[in-house]
């Protein structure tokens, strides 16, 4: 079942999603999804906790909801002043927090519940993870959310880590070229085989 994103503060339900999407200046995230960057930054947790607060997000609340754009302007310093590879660990940081139901048992479950958890963490979503079958052993997973690709590219990692078939010694993924947010691109698509 499909979850239509709800309306951001101020905006009416009935308004056309269409003429009026979704926007990161009215987008909120819920503050159990920011400790995540704290807990992927685990050497320097006081850093991480700075640069949250040097863009607004102070005191950190795991129940509270922050500006979705000052999560990406936290993500934006962590990348320019510590670099992509600690963006990339807060993705792989991400399932290790997070709780699955027993039903998620396999990578292709594993992969589509990003989706749903992302919409768990956000109002309204922008965007989301979109997984797509391409044969038996072949996916992609196409990320149109806001989020730098690395972080992303990390979380499809560790998901893929922690829900490998168990009859794959390894499952592979790729940045496909052809797009990328880091260029300015909409989304960027991961091709992951196994």
């Amino acid at each position: 079942m499909e979850r239509k994103p709800q309306p951001p503060p101020g905006e009416s339900a009935m308004s056309d999603p269409h003429s009026n999407p979704p926007s990161i200046a009215t987008a909120q995230v819920h503050g159990q999804s920011v400790f995540i960057i704290v807990g992927g930054m685990e050497v320097v947790q006081a850093r991480a906790l700075r640069i949250l607060a040097e863009n607004g997000i102070a005191p950190l609340r795991p129940d509270q909801w922050y500006p979705l754009a000052n999560v990406l302007n936290a993500f934006k310093l962590i990348f320019e002043k510590i670099g992509p590879s600690t963006v990339r660990a807060i993705g792989r940081k991400i399932p290790e927090t997070s709780r699955f139901p027993p039903d998620i048992d396999s990578l292709e479950k594993g992969l589509r519940s990003i989706d749903v958890a992302y919409h768990m963490a956000h109002k309204p979503p922008i965007g989301g993870y979109h997984y797509e079958a391409i044969d038996r052993r072949t996916a992609k997973m196409v990320c149109d959310n806001p989020y730098p690709c690395d972080l992303d590219l990390g979380l499809v990692e560790a998901i893929c880590d922690r829900f490998r078939p168990k009859d794959a010694l390894w499952v592979r993924i790729e940045h496909d070229p052809k797009s990328c947010r880091r260029r300015g691109d909409t989304s960027c698509t991961y091709l992951i085989t196994w």
